[in-house]
């Protein structure tokens, strides 16, 4: 069953890529924030998301301003796409200002419904969903972005007030499933 608008959090308790101590686990409550939570399928090899790097540090160094955690997620087959093996996110993780957690067995992604990479889930305090979608328009060329739907949904959240934009359909690559 797909995220609705108003559900829980999924509960996950993944190896961090980001540890600075090496690797350790990190559940959805050790990554929230006091004013909410942005979870991101991400990767390393796709396009969309090689594209969005720096707006997804600038959007996580904002969240952490506004006490909003932000953490990403990696759920691609690492043997189809060894890019994407924790060897590779380890080493994309030092240049990361957010945790960056390794979803081996693909059961985050199935539970979140998760689609594509980049896709963003932004959840309340309460640790409900208030939206689901892209980052904003443009997810390959910042030049041309004209709509910012997680900004604007995390604004109106920490406003108190439901985003006008709850859903959108992510654009990026497909998550990569194991056969």
């Amino acid at each position: 069953m797909p995220l609705a608008i108003g559900d829980a959090a999924p509960s996950f308790e993944l190896t961090n890529a980001h540890g600075e101590n090496g690797p350790a686990l990190m559940s959805f409550e050790n990554a929230a924030g006091a004013n909410g939570t942005v979870v991101v399928f991400e990767c390393n090899h796709c396009p969309y998301v090689i594209a969005s790097i720096a707006r997804m540090e600038s959007m996580a160094a904002w969240c952490k301003e506004v006490g909003v955690g932000f953490v990403g997620i990696n759920s691609n087959d690492p043997v189809v796409y060894p890019n994407d093996s924790f060897e590779h996110m380890q080493k994309r993780a030092t240049s990361m200002g957010y945790p960056y957690l390794h979803d081996l067995t693909q059961d985050v992604a199935h539970a979140y419904d998760a689609k594509r990479t980049p896709e963003f889930f932004l959840f309340d305090a309460n640790h409900r969903l208030v939206y689901q979608g892209r980052m904003d328009d443009a997810p390959r060329d910042p030049t041309k972005v004209t709509t910012t739907e997680l900004k604007d949904a995390i604004d109106s959240m920490l406003a108190g007030q439901t985003p006008a934009v709850e859903y959108t359909d992510s654009i990026g690559c497909s998550v990569k499933w194991t056969a």
